[in-house]
């Protein structure tokens, strides 16, 4: 069995128990303890699990919410990139929602000089988009003030009678078993209903999102599509059979 065809399965595994046990996976694959021990060493390395005795068991760490601020100043490069290659998803008369995210900021200037309408969430993203011309409708409720975003039942309330074209949101973790999580409650509520509602659902994510876990859990990581950068291969091997991947060059 091929080295990719072993990962996989470890992956898999872990994906669906949490835990793997060694031999077990020696008698899935076929192959010898130090052949299971050597591939167990090599994804230990890239992060994807912590060996314990007996076999091993899934890494991934909780991640906590960001200022807007700071999100904006974090990878901007990749984000750039990233938001580049969304926006050539976009045409001419797309009704696309943009969540408060700080990637789907980025996006802004790429869009402009599109005959689209834009609905977003985000306070920063409607004051961007007027500047560049681009019909805006800002949702109303109230403002959170760590990521201007605006959320809450006001908010969702009018989300549930809009219907998009695409909707392009952030994310904090992406996980194969997870999902695609975010921190807070009511921001996930408004990313929820932009995908119910939008004909296709993108989520635009830096490569650091992979392997996170954040507290509230948005949809299951094959109701959207990721459009990322410099996305490791093993991380593209694991997610190939859930969803599909969109990388910026």
């Amino acid at each position: 069995m091929l080295t990719e065809e072993r990962h996989k399965i470890i992956l898999d595994t872990l994906a669906k128990d949490n835990i793997v046990k060694l031999q077990d996976l020696v008698d899935q694959t076929g192959s010898s303890e130090s052949t299971i021990r050597r591939d167990l060493s090599t994804l230990e390395e890239a992060g994807f699990l912590i060996r314990v005795h007996g076999g091993a068991k899934r890494n991934y760490s909780v991640s906590a919410e960001d200022r807007m601020e700071d999100k904006t100043s974090k990878n901007v490069q990749d984000k750039q990139r990233i938001a580049e290659k969304a926006a050539q998803l976009v045409s001419d008369q797309d009704i696309i929602f943009l969540d408060a995210g700080s990637t789907t900021y980025e996006m802004i200037p790429f869009l402009k000089g599109k005959s689209i309408l834009v609905v977003t969430n985000g306070v920063p993203h409607a004051s961007l988009l007027s500047d560049m011309q681009i019909e805006t409708i800002l949702i109303g409720g109230k403002i959170k003030m760590e990521t201007k975003a605006v959320i809450g039942p006001v908010s969702q309330m009018q989300m549930r009678n809009y219907r998009f074209s695409k909707a392009f949101l952030g994310i904090n973790g992406i996980d194969k078993q997870y999902g695609f999580t975010t921190p807070d409650t009511e921001e996930a509520a408004i990313k929820r209903i932009a995908i119910e509602n939008a004909a296709q659902s993108y989520v635009v994510a830096d490569a650091s999102k992979f392997k996170q876990v954040s507290f509230v859990k948005v949809c299951d990581i094959e109701d959207c599509g990721i459009i990322s950068y410099n996305v490791p291969s093993e991380i593209k091997r694991n997610l190939k059979d859930s969803t599909t991947i969109w990388e910026a060059e």
